[in-house]
């Protein structure tokens, strides 16, 4: 990655490094460990529950008072200037089904947004990096807004619980081929990276979203909230159960057609 018009935040290259250690963890433990339900009904392993306190551990020494929200840690909005929203495991049911894709998610925020995102896919050994205002790359290469690429494809990503909209309109045709990946940040991330050309998200956490929304930012991809901005969090805030349900596309008219089945997902909930 070239940083010479780039303003890096420092510790980066160790930030890095937490992050191999984590995934190369994670890759070991693949397939090896049985989950357990949670109160949500979400799964969680006992590597999450390693990832979750390394990442921690490990934002703690590099960025010495600087909060973290994590996952499976607190989950308050911290109260210091700037904080980690971090998912230590991105896709849990299929990294414990033995489905090799799953994310780890970080993101560091200023002033309520997310000023640096890194999103690590240990199965592909594969990190997305942005920016704000810098720019996002993919294994130290730019990328580039996806209305630049050829989609023919047409994919649209959904997740288990915006699926059922297609039943709320019966008689209208979905504007896309349906691809669930099962990881949400992951979904998001794949319209800027020209995979999809959408993706709707019915109850994604702030810790699946928060490294996705600065890539697809800094990709020029446009995202609609459909309840709540999770730019106007307030310190202290807990968000265990806020859920903030989005709509992303490619480029607004993209946005646009898909725009009445986000009206449907949301007028049902």
């Amino acid at each position: 990655m070239t940083t010479s018009s780039i303003r890096m935040p420092e510790g980066l290259d160790a930030l890095g490094l937490l992050l191999d250690r984590v995934a190369e963890r994670q890759r070991e433990d693949f397939g090896q460990l049985d989950s357990e339900a949670k109160a949500d009904g979400s799964l969680i392993t006992a590597c999450d529950r390693w990832s979750d306190a390394a990442l921690v551990d490990g934002l703690a020494q590099l960025y010495p008072g600087e909060g973290v929200l994590s996952e499976e840690g607190s989950q308050c909005v911290p109260h210091s200037e700037a904080f980690w929203v971090v998912d230590p495991l991105d896709g849990t049911t299929n990294f414990a089904a033995g489905i090799p894709y799953w994310a780890i998610s970080l993101a560091r925020f200023e002033n309520g947004v997310p000023v640096l995102a890194v999103l690590d896919v240990p199965p592909l050994r594969q990190r997305i990096v942005a920016i704000r205002g810098g720019g996002a790359w993919r294994k130290h290469n730019k990328l580039q807004p996806p209305t630049a690429r050829n989609q023919v494809a047409g994919c649209a990503s959904l997740c288990s619980r915006s699926i059922g909209v297609l039943q709320k309109l019966p008689h209208q045709r979905f504007p896309g081929k349906i691809r669930l990946l099962g990881v949400a940040s992951l979904n998001l991330v794949s319209v800027g990276m020209g995979q999809t050309i959408s993706a709707l998200e019915a109850t994604p956490k702030i810790w699946d979203l928060a490294a996705a929304w600065l890539v697809l930012q800094e990709l020029h991809c446009p995202m609609r909230w459909l309840k709540r901005d999770p730019a106007q969090l307030q310190a202290g805030e807990d968000l265990s159960q806020a859920n903030f349900p989005v709509l992303a596309a490619r480029d607004a008219e993209t946005l646009a057609t898909f725009k009445p089945w986000a009206d449907a997902l949301v007028s049902s909930t």
